[in-house]
């Protein structure tokens, strides 16, 4: 990919926003990071609703990385809306989640997730993470046409 990407974050968790965000900064990565703190922030951003309305301030991301367990509108939800509208049905969404539970992968991928990560326990790994999710999504993986 030739310009910076632009990554659309969607996390609760303060603490983890943080350390992705510290692990972009570490692995020295130069794409802009969008944070979402939960679901409805989330589907305002893709929608452009509201304080998003503006696309030069808030494009549409190259990669979404989706936590799953948020209160209100959880990540199932956003990825449900997110693959059943035809503009944002091809961006590609990466779940990133401390859940291991097989249910919820099996509901991710049925639901049209691009990728299921659990998020390591250590920043080491953590990290690693964040380098391959770079090296592959935004890197090696060609984007499909836009819809």
């Amino acid at each position: 990919m030739n310009k910076s990407a632009h990554i659309l974050l969607v996390e609760d968790n303060r603490m983890d926003v943080e350390l992705t965000l510290y692990a972009f900064r570490e692995a020295k990565l130069g794409n802009t990071v969008h944070v979402a703190t939960d679901g409805g922030e989330a589907l305002d951003y893709l929608f452009g609703r509201g304080k998003y309305a503006d696309r030069a301030d808030y494009p549409l991301p190259d990669l979404i990385l989706l936590d799953l367990k948020m209160p209100g509108i959880d990540g199932f939800e956003v990825l449900r809306q997110v693959k059943a509208t035809p503009l944002l049905k091809r961006l590609p969404v990466v779940i990133l989640t401390s859940s291991k539970e097989e249910g919820d992968r099996a509901l991710s991928y049925d639901n049209g997730a691009n990728s299921y990560l659990v998020k390591p326990v250590s920043f080491e790994g953590f990290l690693e993470v964040v380098r391959q999710i770079e090296g592959y999504w935004l890197v090696l993986n060609t984007a499909p046409p836009e819809a």
